[in-house]
């Protein structure tokens, strides 16, 4: 069983940093894919770069973004829970709750965007409860199984398929209503379909797995304090950052193939641990990089607002019943429009901090967690 070391729990900035990251990167994306509408309809305002604007961000952002978040939600996880602990208190009621509370922020969210995640995070989150009574030796085993893509590694070996029929069924549902429904059409539809059809990409994309091997991950660089500077741990940072960086380069160059929807996760994932180890190396080695990702700190540190911010202003400006910008603007013009939402929000951000020391939504999670404590 896992026992706290009793070590301070100081507020992480790179953290902060990378949640900051994090958030706008899945803002930029989502602007990329019109906040889930793939239409049909020719494009007004196209532009020849459309295409490698799509393929590079996708490269960079898809699947990464959201991996980023896990993981740092994990992180987040283990200093509130170890925290309880070193006061002699049990933090797991008291999660639980906290994740009841995330789901709830999920339904509001999913109102507005199909896409949404919390829901599925408050979801995961509750299985790490149980493993954060595992000793380490333990929980590395587990993030082990999950790093190799079990279901997907399953399916190849014995031949079985996933039927994914029924998420293209709701997608064009969904998608329909965002071209042309009204607002409340389109909150019904979501409200409807929205849990059931990310769940159902969650095991398309073999993010089942890897997003609770991601909270799970965070977890346990929670517990070996490697987002701190201390000991060996940059140096740590280093080799992650070299390894990963060679092996995306070599798996850059193989075509996967049969085997693409096995390996395709994990080149994610390896994608993903090379930003978190750059960002984690260049944010203790240089002053500059730390003054420049200062600003993306305080858009992280309010990143449950922004996050359905961005879902809020996103859909009135891309859904049919807003400006229905699906079919006016390109994917050069859509992530220009992303960058203008992500520097808007970090401005109201900047503005809330000046009076206030948690964002909005951020002070109301953490005082009804807390609630009668």
């Amino acid at each position: 069983m896992y026992i706290t070391r009793n070590l301070p729990n100081t507020r992480i900035d790179v953290a902060d940093a990378l949640r900051g990251i994090a958030v706008a990167g899945i803002i930029l994306y989502h602007s990329v894919e019109h906040f889930n509408i793939f239409t049909q309809e020719p494009i007004v305002h196209p532009l020849a770069s459309d295409q490698t604007v799509a393929d590079v961000l996708a490269w960079l952002l898809s699947g990464k973004m959201y991996g980023i978040f896990a993981m740092l939600f994990g992180l987040s996880f283990f200093i509130m829970n170890d925290n309880q602990q070193q006061k002699g208190k049990n933090f797991s009621l008291r999660f639980a709750w906290r994740m009841c509370l995330l789901f709830m922020f999920g339904i509001i969210n999913v109102a507005f965007y199909d896409g949404d995640i919390l829901m599925l995070y408050a979801c995961y989150g509750l299985l790490l409860i149980p493993i954060s009574y595992l000793p380490s030796k333990w929980v590395w085993c587990i993030i082990a199984l999950l790093v190799i893509q079990p279901v997907e590694l399953f399916c190849l070996l014995t031949g079985i398929t996933i039927d994914n029929s029924t998420m293209w069924e709701l997608y064009g549902k969904i998608n329909s209503a965002h071209e042309h429904a009204s607002f409340w059409e389109n909150a019904l539809i979501n409200l409807r379909y929205g849990f059931e059809v990310n769940f159902r990409f969650n095991i398309f994309s073999g993010r089942l797995t890897q997003l609770l091997c991601l909270f799970i991950l965070g977890m346990q660089l929670g517990r070996q304090r490697l987002f701190y500077n201390e000991g060996p741990h940059l140096k740590i940072w280093h080799q992650i950052l070299i390894c990963s960086t060679i092996v995306v380069i070599a798996l850059s160059f193989v075509d996967f193939g049969a085997l693409d929807s096995w390996l395709k996760p994990i080149y994610n994932f390896i994608i993903l641990l090379m930003i978190v180890s750059a960002v984690v190396s260049a944010w203790y080695a240089f002053e500059g990089v730390r003054r420049v990702l200062h600003h993306l700190c305080i858009f992280g540190r309010m990143s449950l607002t922004n996050y359905l911010l961005q879902s809020i202003i996103g859909c009135a400006i891309f859904c049919g019943y807003g400006l229905a910008c699906y079919h006016l603007l390109g994917i050069t013009y859509a992530v220009m429009v992303g960058c203008g939402m992500v520097i808007c929000q970090y401005l109201f951000a900047r503005y809330w901090f000046s009076s206030h020391p948690r964002g909005p939504l951020e002070g109301l999670w953490r005082k009804l967690t807390w609630i009668n404590s």
